[in-house]
């Protein structure tokens, strides 16, 4: 059986999604509700209420069989649909099968190095990716990596570790309260994955946004006790929090500084942590 995929987006070359030139795909649905997420429009699944194809100034969209029907062609990428959808979803994607992405992946393989599937929570859609990066492994010689909240069940991370030379994790918080604030869930399993992930050799990079009153603090020293259980060297990048796009309770908190950042470091390498990068974000 061919699974299929649903895709909010494909970017074919991309810098920022691991290591080299690499094609980005994004998958729909998440199963984290962050409230500093920058595309919330990714979290829900569309229900079809036809809200967003009266808006549409340049009918992209129409109702087909009581769903919402969206014509890439047509669209202006206004996103007109996404501000006005009462449920926080996206009318704009696409259901493809692994052989259709398959077809986007060989018009650029000569130009690229691998293959980054992203999300929303990605891994929700894992059978799928364990099919395209079987795929992938057998007709190239394209890198496959996950970019993934980390909430990954045994099942997923066993069919999709084969299959996968990379993950880039984020780790939104250190203690349970504190992650459970940000997403909604605490982070038991994000950490038993991490270390899981790191000792096969597998683990990229961890991500943590600094996300000003909420995981700095008291939160850093509880960060640096976790992962130094994990392994001192592990691979940290502290991104700052930015408001661009938030919808949630966190639009109105300050951004986090570089200053803020590199102080973070200097503690967490005073607690014995060894390989901290910072990033812009």
């Amino acid at each position: 059986m061919e699974y299929k995929g649903l895709i909010t987006k494909i970017i074919p070359f991309s810098f920022v999604d691991g290591p080299g030139n690499r094609m980005a795909i994004f998958l729909q649905g998440c199963n984290f509700n962050c409230e500093y997420c920058h595309n919330p429009e990714t979290i829900n699944y569309c229900n079809n209420c036809g809200s967003c194809v009266k808006v549409c100034p340049t009918g992209a969209l129409s109702m087909t069989n009581s769903k919402v029907d969206y014509c890439k062609e047509k669209c202006g990428d206004c996103d007109r649909c996404i501000s006005y959808c009462p449920h926080f979803s996206t009318p704009k994607v696409r259901e493809m099968t692994v052989s259709e992405v398959m077809e986007v992946v060989k018009e650029v393989e000569p130009f690229i190095q691998g293959i980054t599937i992203s999300g929303g929570e990605c891994t929700l859609q894992w059978r799928f990716i364990q099919q395209l990066f079987m795929r992938i492994k057998e007709e190239t010689k394209l890198t496959t990596f996950i970019d993934s909240n980390g909430d990954i069940p045994e099942e997923a991370l066993l069919g999709l570790l084969p299959v996968t030379d990379g993950f880039m994790l984020d780790l939104k918080g250190a203690s349970s309260a504190v992650h459970r604030q940000i997403t909604g869930k605490d982070n038991q399993r994000v950490l038993e994955n991490i270390k899981t992930i790191l000792d096969l050799g597998k683990l990229y990079h961890l991500r943590y946004v600094v996300v000003p009153t909420i995981n700095d603090g008291e939160e850093i020293e509880i960060l640096a006790q976790k992962l130094k259980e994990i392994a001192s060297d592990l691979p940290l990048v502290l991104i700052p929090f930015r408001k661009y796009g938030v919808k949630g309770k966190f639009k109105d908190l300050p951004e986090a500084t570089s200053k803020l950042l590199e102080n973070i470091k200097k503690i967490l390498l005073n607690r014995g942590l060894t390989n901290i990068e910072i990033r812009s974000g």
